[in-house]
């Protein structure tokens, strides 16, 4: 085991793991703000204020990386790390708040399962967070989120196809996908979270 004069910070590990535990209270919120009609204003706002989390995980991330001298991976993958966890976040916010600002009622049965991917895939990217530390069983992780992503795409593409197929009229084909759109960039920041976590694990292997 080498050996350091300095020692790398460690601070970062908790970090990342709250961040991806905020994604998988998101997922579930964004669940329920599917299914639940009635309550759709009260959810994304719940949804808002855990955007804001997630923005203050990242810049803590962003701050200690600033400041710290020896860090336990590479800056960039770090960097790259933390902004992709960010930008799931992002997308899944959006996604509700589109749902909103359109006043979309009733969604298709997709857009449901593509929540319940995103809630595996959050689930297993916080299962996977603690284990950066030793960088030990962590490729049963990618290969899942990898799987999930595959799944949603394929997903997603049934959806585009029912969408197109002349049961929903143009305006509503125009709001449905902008916000289908949203659920699969959300997929895609699960799936460039595990390809950085491989690129680090590579490196340091």
């Amino acid at each position: 085991m080498p050996f350091s004069l300095t020692p790398k910070d460690q601070s970062f590990y908790p970090l990342f793991t709250a961040s991806a535990e905020n994604l998988v209270t998101a997922t579930d919120v964004l669940s329920e703000f599917i299914h639940d009609h009635a309550r759709r204003d009260e959810l994304a706002a719940r949804l808002r204020e855990l955007e804001h989390v997630g923005d203050q995980s990242t810049h803590a991330i962003f701050r200690q990386l600033n400041s710290s001298f020896v860090t336990p991976f590479d800056r960039e993958d770090i960097y790259n790390l933390a902004s992709d966890l960010d930008d799931v976040m992002d997308f899944v916010e959006a996604a509700a708040d589109l749902v909103v600002l359109t006043g979309l009622g009733t969604l298709p049965a997709e857009m449901s399962q593509q929540t319940a991917l995103l809630q595996r895939a959050a689930q297993t990217t916080a299962e996977a967070m603690p284990r950066l530390r030793t960088l030990k069983d962590l490729s049963e992780y990618w290969i899942e989120v990898n799987r999930i992503e595959n799944e949603a795409d394929k997903l997603y593409r049934r959806l585009l196809s029912r969408l197109y197929s002349g049961e929903f009229d143009a305006l509503e084909i125009l709001k449905l996908k902008e916000v289908a759109d949203q659920l699969e960039e959300a997929a895609d920041a699960f799936e460039h979270v595990a390809n950085v976590v491989e690129t680090i694990s590579v490196k340091e292997s």
